[in-house]
Formats: C-alpha cells, structure tokens, sequence
C-alpha cells in the first residue's frame, strides 16, 4: 500500500501472507498424514474500523494474496491481523500519511 494519498483517494492495498496452509488431505514421504495447519480468518482495520475480512479453508494456496480498495479519510494506521486453526494471531501495523 502507499505510504502517503489525498483525502478521499481509493487507492488498492495489496497482502501475501506467509504460511504453508497445509489442507490435511495430503500424505508425506512414508504415507502419513500431514496434519491440517490453515489460517482461517484475516481482518484489516483503518482508524479503528473494520475495512476488509475474509474466512480461509483447506483448499487454499499456501501464501495467500488479497487485494483490496480503501478510500483514504485522514491520516492513521491500518492494522492487518491473521489467525490460525489454533488460535495463534499475527498482527503488522502500517502508517498512512494523507494529504
């Protein structure tokens, strides 16, 4: 995403998240089981709001890309969360500068 935009400018905002996404129907090396290991939901909130969500299962690629339009209102901080089967989050925070 951009570092600065003006007031009222839709601008994309572009997301990969890196993890395996391991569905649990595949079989290693010896035919055991690989074990299910997804993220399963993504938010993005701007200035507190929720702007983007979106719910993941097992037939989803490893490293899954989001894209998305925000309309930039003033300036503050986008905050990405992601959290897996188990309950663990991730979270990355970027600034906007709008002009």
């Amino acid at each position: 995403m951009p570092e600065t935009a003006a007031i009222g400018e839709v601008f994309e905002v572009k997301v990969m998240i890196q993890h395996d996404m391991e569905s649990g129907y595949r079989r290693g090396q010896y035919g055991e089981r690989i074990p299910r290991n997804i993220i399963q939901h993504f938010r993005c909130r701007y200035l507190g709001e929720q702007v983007f969500a979106s719910e993941f299962f097992p037939g989803v690629a490893a490293n899954p890309y989001l894209s998305f339009l925000v309309r930039a209102q003033r300036s503050g901080e986008f905050v990405f969360e992601w959290e897996d089967q188990h309950g663990k989050v991730w979270r990355r925070t970027v600034g906007l500068a709008v002009q």
